[in-house]
């Protein structure tokens, strides 16, 4: 055997000692998991992914929820995306706001898990415990990640009709400046739509594993959180683009931005100061600051 070979064989060899050591780490504790919940599919995929997912929307969307009430710490005005808006929040339109979602998650969302549950290939006791290799988590988060680019592009392009919009999808728009928990402030039918479906449709096209659908449904509404938080904070998400499209109502309907590039539903997006924005900021000197209006 060539030295060459030798030195390619090794670091993947360690590789595969520490993968294999770190996924006996995640499956002794994912079977701890169960030992305390219970491994019930039915349970799991429905009452556990909702009791998750709540779990997930609040703490960050309240996270930034105590930033637009307080405005504190005051050092965070200094990444608003919209300076001077939501400084505070309107208290009777927040409260408007948790109504409808907490509706939109009990009443839509709730039931969508139940139809997923039924929807997924048998589930068992024993595919709950058993985890899935890293390769299928990659391959399968990133099928999820382009249905959702699809899916939620067409479907937001489609509430933007003129002859449904008023309807259904200006709700969301009330919010010109929105907040991270409008991510979910819509009609019902929107939410299903445009909120629910792109992201379940994945999930049934994989069939993947009840821990990869968490790790899924975290990116997703995490990221959502995000864009629509109005900070462009440091290490997250640019909420630039999806801000633009709160601001302005027919550009920048993606996720990714990849279909809006396709369509030409950017260019005036990519023509604007905004667009100079549109990156994870890796500093903590604000975007604003690095690329001022004048």
């Amino acid at each position: 055997m060539s030295l060459t070979v030798e030195l390619f064989e090794l670091p993947a060899h360690q590789f595969q000692v520490f993968w294999g050591a770190s996924g006996s780490m995640w499956q002794s504790l994912w079977d701890r998991f169960l030992d305390v919940t219970g491994d019930n599919p039915l349970a799991l995929w429905t009452i556990g992914s909702y009791v998750y997912t709540s779990l997930v929307y609040w703490s960050i969307g309240l996270t930034y929820t105590l930033f637009d009430v307080t405005g504190r710490p005051g050092f965070l005005r200094r990444y608003k995306v919209q300076p001077g808006t939501n400084e505070p929040v309107d208290p009777g339109r927040l409260r408007a706001v948790i109504r409808q979602v907490l509706f939109n998650q009990f009443c839509t969302g709730l039931p969508l898990l139940f139809l997923m549950y039924y929807l997924l290939p048998g589930q068992t006791s024993a595919t709950i415990r058993q985890l899935p290799t890293f390769v299928t988590v990659v391959w399968q988060l990133a099928v999820c990640v382009l249905i959702e680019e699809v899916m939620f592009y067409y479907s937001h392009r489609l509430l933007h009709d003129g002859r449904i919009y008023r309807y259904i999808h200006k709700r969301h728009h009330e919010w010109t400046a929105p907040i991270a928990i409008t991510a979910m402030y819509a009609h019902p039918i929107e939410n299903v739509l445009s909120n629910l479906l792109p992201i379940a449709v994945g999930v049934w096209t994989t069939g993947c594993h009840i821990s990869v659908a968490w790790m899924w449904f975290t990116l997703a509404i995490s990221n959502t959180l995000h864009v629509h938080s109005g900070y462009h904070l440091p290490f997250l998400p640019s909420p630039e683009q999806h801000d633009f499209h709160h601001l302005k109502f027919n550009q920048c309907y993606g996720v990714l931005g990849v279909l809006d590039w396709l369509h030409g539903t950017s260019e005036m997006f990519h023509r604007s100061k905004q667009s100079k924005r549109d990156y994870i900021l890796t500093t903590l000197e604000p975007v604003r600051e690095t690329h001022p209006d004048q």
